[in-house]
């Protein structure tokens, strides 16, 4: 069976990173929505298993001690991690794995899976962003200044990704995204199998 894609979504608080996870789910068979472990309390409506695992901050030391995290960071204060064995089993199983992570998550998961596809979503303005965020309603006054500020300095790293995709229509962006993903699946490295059984059937090996 054939390795799926492991697609890391990164983009700044108030980019849509949710909502376009959520689009690309319902709209594509074989993906899979990476759930992430945190130490942060439940937002309104937010549901254990569904958005998040919820766990104590104990429970992430260990998991890390034992290896267990694809990544994770220290963010505003709370753990954020990838469950390993999750992303592994699905990929092995055909399935193309989407984690929704941070630009330092997205660091560690570069240097350990090679051939990880690393997408940054961006809002159509920094203007649009703020909007976006004070939208929520869920965030204190200096927390909203602390990711608007931080939504800068990760811009820099954008030229670390291998696609830019700007949300300002939901399902144009996860149109582009799945165009993403389709070639990525065409890429001759991802179908050397493919490739040598032709080269045999035609004698040439």
């Amino acid at each position: 069976m054939k390795k799926g894609l492991l697609i890391v979504l990164s983009g700044p608080s108030g980019a849509g990173k949710g909502t376009i996870c959520q689009n690309l789910c319902r709209q594509l068979m074989g993906i899979y929505y990476s759930i992430s472990v945190t130490t942060r309390p439940p937002r309104r409506g937010e549901k254990d298993g569904v958005n998040y695992y919820f766990i104590t901050e104990r429970e992430f030391e260990d998991l890390k001690e034992q290896g267990g995290l694809l990544e994770w960071a220290r963010v505003y204060g709370n753990y954020y991690g990838t469950p390993r064995y999750k992303v592994e089993q699905r990929r092995s199983e055909g399935c193309d794995v989407i984690l929704e992570i941070d630009i330092e998550g997205a660091k560690q998961v570069r240097e350990r899976c090679e051939d990880a596809v690393f997408l940054f979503l961006l809002p159509p303005s920094m203007k649009e962003l703020r909007t976006r965020i004070e939208g929520r309603g869920t965030e204190r006054p200096d927390i909203i200044k602390e990711r608007f500020s931080t939504a800068y300095r990760e811009l820099e790293e954008i030229r670390h990704y291998d696609y830019m995709v700007i949300n300002d229509d939901i399902q144009e962006a996860v149109d582009i995204i799945k165009a993403v993903i389709a070639a990525e699946k065409c890429r001759v490295s991802r179908n050397e199998e493919i490739l040598n059984r032709l080269l045999e059937e035609g004698g040439i090996r």
